[in-house]
């Protein structure tokens, strides 16, 4: 009979580098399985479907929520996101890491169905990092960043959701923790440290 699998949910606001971070962790980690999620928004130029999402129509999409066929799903900037319950049930089964890279209202639904999920939310360094990331994608239209930069203020908001909050000021020792976290060293990490709230609410301010 396999071990019983283990699921991480990562999530942070756009332009945190979380994306980054958790390729390269899952890269340390051969044990992880990148859990692809579905979505309406449509695939930029270096996205491929069915590796970086499952790209679907709206109507597809809504079809899959009557089903109740999502573990998770929200809104996010106008598009929708969802991950498969399917995929998640049969991957945990079989003993696997998986790894869910959504938002904090995805997170909130998995701990809601999934209590022994390990969560985790990165922080960026400050404010004008964000700003920096979002517009070094080069993807994105200028309205989009400014709407993007808004709306991270609210996600920034919901970190004390999380088990485990990991600032990325240094990408390696970033990658780092959040090894140290799947590895099951993570307590210094853990939302509740003190530092974490003054920190949060500079960000914040």
């Amino acid at each position: 009979m396999p071990a019983e699998g283990r699921l991480f949910v990562v999530a942070a606001p756009s332009g945190a580098g979380k994306t980054s971070l958790v390729r390269a962790l899952m890269e340390r980690e051969p044990k992880l399985r990148f859990s692809v999620s579905y979505t309406t928004r449509k695939p930029r130029p270096t996205e491929k479907d069915g590796k970086d999402y499952h790209f679907v129509s709206p109507q597809q999409f809504d079809a899959m929520v009557e089903g109740n066929e999502f573990l998770e799903h929200a809104r996010v900037h106008d598009n929708q996101y969802g991950t498969g319950v399917r995929i998640v049930e049969e991957s945990l089964a079989r003993g696997e890491w998986l790894l869910l890279e959504i938002d904090w209202q995805g997170a909130r639904q998995v701990r809601a169905r999934l209590p022994s999920a390990c969560s985790i939310f990165i922080l960026p360094p400050n404010r004008s990092a964000l700003e920096e990331r979002l517009r070094s994608r080069s993807t994105d239209s200028d309205s989009v960043i400014q709407r993007r930069l808004a709306d991270a203020a609210e996600d920034l908001a919901h970190w004390s959701e999380f088990d485990y909050v990991v600032v990325n000021d240094r990408f390696d020792r970033a990658v780092n923790d959040l090894q140290a976290i799947v590895g099951e060293r993570g307590a210094e990490f853990a939302a509740s440290r003190p530092e974490v709230a003054r920190f949060a609410a500079g960000l914040l301010s």
